[in-house]
């Protein structure tokens, strides 16, 4: 069965939970940094390959990690604090972008392809939440800014709906080198058993 990517479905669940006017997450361990200058790296090419994909992804995890709390105690609180929310979250999807380029395409056939197609939700995520973001910041009157706010939910669990593990799951050689990655073990665990 595959792994699930509960880091980023607990912390989007919290971030919904803060635009309805709770608390955040926790944040969770750093990861490991990975990627293809450690010596386990170089003798293991595919396994430090998807280290440094998993070192890249983790940074949208840790800007979830840390995000602002949502304000609700009024809607020009609420939508001033979803804002740098949001300003947030593109940055770090931003930053995953950058990393996921620089990590390249896979040492092993089949998971270009996969990378490439994260790498376009990505953007377009990322594009949606700072449109919401410029939106929020130029809302006048209730309506408005309740219609942004709702908005800003929305781009949330587009960011929660992101199979950012789609790169490993592409093929069985590639999953494999993620399991023998240190970084990638801090994003995934196991299912639950039936």
């Amino acid at each position: 069965m595959r792994p699930r990517w509960t880091v980023l479905a607990a912390l989007a669940t919290g971030i919904g939970v803060g635009l309805a006017g709770c608390g955040q997450p926790p944040a969770p361990a750093q990861p490991h940094a990975g990627g293809q200058s450690d010596p386990a790296s170089r003798a293991d090419p595919a396994a430090g390959w998807a280290d440094g994909y998993c070192t890249a992804v983790s940074h949208l995890v840790r800007t979830l990690a840390g995000l602002p709390e949502i304000d609700p105690s009024s809607p020009l609180q609420a939508a001033r604090t979803a804002s740098r929310l949001l300003s947030s979250v593109a940055g770090g999807i931003d930053r995953t972008i950058a990393g996921l380029g620089q990590v390249g395409p896979p040492p092993l056939s089949g998971g270009e392809a996969a990378r490439a197609e994260l790498l376009g939700e990505l953007a377009s995520v990322g594009a949606r939440a700072d449109d919401v973001r410029r939106r929020l910041d130029v809302a006048v009157g209730a309506d408005a800014t309740r219609s942004a706010l709702g908005e800003a939910r929305s781009a949330i669990d587009a960011v929660s709906r992101l199979d950012v593990l789609k790169g490993l799951d592409a093929t069985p050689e590639l999953t494999a080198a993620g399991k023998r990655a240190s970084g990638c073990q801090q994003l995934v665990v196991p299912p639950a058993p039936s």
